[in-house]
Parts: C-alpha cells; sequence; structure tokens
C-alpha cells in the first residue's frame, strides 16, 4: 500500500470536529478503535476531562515486528502531515488520533484510522 497522499488527502478533506453520539457513530465503521480521553499526557478510557482521541492497538510476535509497523505509522504520519501519539512496547504497538488545534477527534482522523487500518502487518 503506498502512503502518498493522492487526490483524497487530507488537505482536500473539510475537518469536522466529531463529538459525543456523532462520534460514537462515525466510529462504528471501525470497530477496533476505541474513544479515549486525554488528561494531560495519558490517555485512559474511563472518561476524563481531556479532548477525545480515537485508539486502536495492535499485537505482534515480537518487538522488532510492532516498531516495523509504527515505521509505517510514521511514513504515513508525515506524508499527511498529521501526526498521532504512537505507544512501541514489546508484543504491541497502540496508534492515538486526535487533532490538537480542532480540539478533539476529526474527520481527518478517523480518514487517518481508515489508512492505519489497512496498512500491512
Amino acid at each position: 500500500m503506498s502512503t502518498t497522499p493522492a487526490d483524497d488527502s487530507l488537505e482536500n478533506i473539510s475537518r469536522i470536529l466529531l463529538q459525543g453520539e456523532v462520534l460514537e457513530s462515525q466510529l462504528l465503521a471501525y470497530p477496533e478503535w476505541q474513544i479515549v480521553h486525554l488528561d494531560g499526557t495519558e490517555a485512559n478510557a474511563t472518561g476524563g476531562s481531556g479532548m477525545s482521541a480515537i485508539k486502536r492497538t495492535w499485537s505482534f510476535d515480537n518487538f522488532a515486528a510492532a516498531f516495523a509497523f509504527i515505521q509505517q505509522v510514521t511514513d504515513l504520519a508525515e506524508n499527511y502531515n498529521h501526526h498521532p501519539r504512537c505507544i512501541l512496547e514489546w508484543g504491541s504497538a497502540s496508534v492515538i488520533w486526535w487533532s490538537h488545534d480542532m480540539g478533539g477527534v476529526t474527520t481527518s482522523d478517523l480518514q487517518m484510522a481508515a489508512l492505519c487500518d489497512h496498512l500491512r502487518i
């Protein structure tokens, strides 16, 4: 899969902040992703006062495979100029998307989640 922006790159899509039931309904198309709340520098799924984000965790057989996946996410983020929080551990990698400037999850974040879902693992 190419990670180069195409005609439907993020720059060509209206960014809309998604909250509450609208975000929950849009996220139904991405069943592996969950809504988390950012409180300071930590993400947690139990609620909180921070802005909303979306998170997915992938499992891998070893650290090298998880690292290789995060490298693909890095390339994707650089190509689209939209950067997630990545958490790399032995046997797993998590990606958290939100739009800092919009104060939460936007349509751009859902598009980036969809692109992550199609990366080779």
